[in-house]
């Protein structure tokens, strides 16, 4: 019997992005739609939406209306709370959002135990910030998730600041660089997607790539 082929997805995201979960949700449907003709390997790449977001957090809600404008902002919910209900989620806008350095820190030590641990703990940091109103950049609820999912030394690896540091910061500069929103899939090195695509848009992609 062949060997299937392998598909290779570096996803580019931040964890404080509901689009970005959303395009995840939409990948995991193309990826089970296509799981009879290829193998897939998913990587978790990170993007920073506000690099000098604060380490101790803000009120969520304030800033997105703070940034948005309160018309703009009631469109917003709407739109994501459809999306959201689609997947057979709530998404919330209590509790804090600020600095993601941390649990991307903590995303690349759970790629060194394994990509589907990476994934599921992409998976619970998501759920956490965006339904559950709690707040990343705790590094508690980062070492509960953690703990959560099976990535091991979270606690150690996180009290460390220069530990993943370097490697946080080659790949914002490796995957980072001229990409101007995200989610970004980059499919195989070559293939490239932005946005909260369709299922359908992946797996077109699989077949050319």
């Amino acid at each position: 019997m062949p060997r299937r082929k392998l598909v290779e997805i570096d996803v580019t995201s931040d964890t404080v992005c509901p689009w970005c979960y959303i395009g995840k949700k939409n990948l995991e449907r193309a990826i089970e739609a296509s799981a009879d003709e290829y193998d897939f390997e998913v990587r978790w790449r990170p993007y920073l939406l506000n690099p000098s977001a604060p380490v101790e957090g803000v009120d969520k809600l304030a800033y997105y209306k703070s940034k948005f404008g309160e018309g703009r902002f009631s469109s917003i919910v709407g739109r994501l709370s459809k999306v959201f209900e689609d997947v057979g989620l709530e998404i919330n806008f209590g509790g804090l959002t600020g600095n993601t350095l941390d649990s991307h820190r903590l995303i690349e030590l759970a790629g060194r135990q394994g990509y589907d641990k990476q994934n599921a703990l992409v998976e619970e940091l998501f759920l956490n910030y965006l339904t559950q109103e709690k707040y990343i950049g705790d590094r508690q609820v980062l070492v509960d998730a953690a703990d959560k999912v099976g990535v091991t030394g979270a606690s150690e690896f996180l009290a460390d600041p220069n530990a993943g540091l370097k490697e946080v910061l080659e790949q914002l500069k490796k995957y980072g660089t001229g990409v101007n929103g995200v989610p970004h899939f980059l499919v195989n090195g070559k293939y490239q997607l932005s946005g909260a695509q369709p299922p359908s848009s992946f797996i077109e992609v699989f077949k050319k790539s």
